[in-house]
């Protein structure tokens, strides 16, 4: 069954050994202060480095660019030396790992970045939405995030600055490539959906204009490091942190073409994945597989057969495992040995130690003596 999964494929310039991607999963853990990657993650990755491809968990730009505490960035040196730890372990273990570069925009709190005002598309508040603080007492939690304000043309080119820095800064430290984060609710979202944008200049109102400035993020990154080095995630269909479109078919099948124009190595869709979520259809999937030419990566609740089922149809090229990944170091061996899958503790993915982040084991003898008896 698990066939399609585990053969080979090219992603840019890259062979990876199989289709199964650990994608981006923000955990909480990087070194206090300063938000550097430490060995702890150093060694969480290097677990899973069986995947044919690593996206690391969501790396904020700059120090306005971070939404939540205790999260890891690239735009210091000491950050892209904690990262290097991460690669240079990845790539012992023979894994290919891209770096998902973050900026938060509008879903964050003054106490996360130095007391400023989160920038934004528009002055809109996102509604019902809290994010993580650590403001230095002893009551670390989650608070409501503020109206931020709109960015002006200054504060965009400074953005699309610090997205090629950071690409580059995470060539150094040692990342194969870099996905833009166009997801989620955060700041290249925040353009692309109309709820969430309601400027008057070239960067809003029609379709064209809310995703210029997608277009020109990519252009950023591709001018810093190469398009084949290059994926973008794209969550056409969730609401999370406030954002929604009001046609999301036809606004994420025109980003596509966008990302398309750029020949970029591959385009990662994350699927609302909540109880009652939309679902895409298999038409939406097959507008996107005719509108971009390279790697279409896939997630959202996916198990071995549903993944096999989608690469078969054409409509995907690598599906992606999330919390599947937490609880399994090993789930490349588990799939291909049709091994039943751990489950992950939901009180430690954020924050903490080893515990419930470097410490779930490897399938064993144990484990197979255990299901016979």
């Amino acid at each position: 069954m698990p066939a399609k999964l585990l053969q080979p494929i090219k992603l840019g310039n890259f062979s990876l050994a199989n289709r199964i991607v650990m994608p981006p999963m923000t955990r909480s853990r990087a070194t206090q202060p300063g938000d550097c990657a430490n060995e702890m993650m150093a060694t969480y990755y290097a677990q899973r480095a069986s995947a044919g491809l690593i996206v690391g968990e969501g790396t904020q730009i700059s120090p306005i660019a971070k939404g939540y505490a205790w999260t890891p960035g690239i735009y210091t040196p000491a950050q892209v030396q904690g990262w290097r730890k991460v690669t240079d372990a990845v790539h012992q273990q023979g894994g290919v790992m891209f770096a998902q570069l973050w900026h938060v925009g509008r879903v964050t709190h003054p106490d996360n970045i130095g007391g400023e005002q989160p920038i934004s598309a528009s002055a809109i508040k996102a509604e019902n939405v809290k994010v993580f603080i650590d403001n230095g007492t002893n009551e670390p939690g989650f608070v409501d995030v503020v109206e931020p304000r709109a960015m002006t043309k200054q504060d965009i080119e400074a953005v699309l600055a610090e997205f090629k820095q950071a690409a580059l800064n995470a060539i150094e430290a040692g990342f194969d490539g870099v996905e833009l984060h166009g997801a989620n609710g955060y700041l290249v979202n925040q353009f692309v959906d109309s709820q969430s944008n309601a400027r008057t200049d070239e960067y809003g109102g029609s379709l064209a204009n809310r995703l210029r400035f997608l277009d020109e993020v990519v252009d950023a990154l591709v001018q810093a490091v190469g398009k084949e080095k290059i994926g973008v995630r794209l969550a056409p269909l969730t609401t999370l942190n406030g954002t929604v479109d009001d046609n999301p078919e036809q606004t994420y099948v025109a980003a596509a073409k966008v990302l398309n124009k750029h020949g970029i190595a591959y385009m990662h869709i994350a699927e609302a994945d909540w109880d009652d979520a939309p679902v895409m259809s298999l038409e939406f999937k097959q507008q996107l597989r005719d509108a971009f030419n390279g790697v279409i990566i896939y997630a959202g609740k996916y198990d071995a057969k549903r993944a096999s089922a989608a690469i078969e149809s054409g409509v995907a090229d690598m599906i992606a495992f999330g919390r599947p990944f937490v609880a399994n170091p090993d789930l490349v061996s588990r799939i291909e040995h049709a091994q039943p899958w751990a489950s992950h503790d939901a009180n430690t993915l954020f924050g903490g130690g080893e515990k419930g982040l470097s410490d779930y084991p490897r399938f064993s003898d144990t484990d197979v003596y255990k299901l016979k008896s």
